[in-house]
């Protein structure tokens, strides 16, 4: 399957010809879509590590980093603009990927203003390293966000929990992430593969600098 057979794949899932495995395959694309995963890693990693303070903090940190470009996202779907909040046409990302460079370099600044937690700095920081290095290859290649976020928020929510185990719950998870992703044909095998190694690079590495 080349990348532009993915690129010319339809962002709904109504072709009936995919029967139980598609439909399953679009439930799961959907409900771990990045925007979704993004907006619960400040607060499922804020009140693991902090609790109720540390929930605060990721309310904010997700409202300000996550929301405003799911909003943007929302808004080019909505008008016609973009073909569905997944961005299954590569050409439609770099609008999204502006708006959260944007917002999540804006949410960062004023996290550190206001001396929010580390954990929240850190989730603000790992959501601009995806939005820089993930958004960057996107502009040539059509790497997966869906595993990538997911994978680097497994990483993130790991380092902050000092409980290694999740990366084993999670990495079943990627998994089922990756084959759906494939199955529905919105990436090819080495598109998913890539966007776990670099989700989890990402994250591991704003992680280590933030809360080392």
């Amino acid at each position: 399957m080349t990348d532009q057979h993915v690129e010319g794949v339809a962002a709904a899932g109504s072709d009936q010809r995919l029967g139980w495995p598609g439909r399953l395959a679009w439930a799961i694309t959907e409900l771990f879509a990045p925007q979704h995963v993004a907006l619960a890693l400040p607060l499922v990693a804020g009140v693991l590590a902090e609790g109720w303070p540390g929930l605060a903090w990721g309310v904010l940190t997700a409202l300000l980093c996550a929301g405003v470009p799911a909003v943007v996202i929302a808004i080019g779907v909505r008008r016609g603009r973009l073909d569905s909040k997944h961005l299954v046409q590569r050409s439609g990302r770099k609008v999204p990927m502006l708006a959260g460079l944007v917002a999540v370099v804006g949410g960062l600044a004023l996290l550190i203003a206001l001396d929010a937690s580390r954990v929240a700095i850190a989730t603000a920081a790992v959501m601009l390293g995806w939005v820089l290095v993930m958004g960057l290859i996107t502009v040539w290649w059509k790497i997966s966000f869906h595993t990538g976020v997911f994978a680097g928020a497994s990483v993130v929510v790991a380092a902050v929990t000092h409980w290694e185990p999740v990366l084993l719950a999670c990495g079943l998870i990627v998994v089922g992430i990756g084959w759906a992703r494939v199955r529905i044909a919105h990436h090819t095998l080495a598109q998913v593969v890539a966007g776990v190694v670099v989700g989890s690079a990402v994250a591991w590495a704003a992680t280590w600098l933030v809360l080392s």
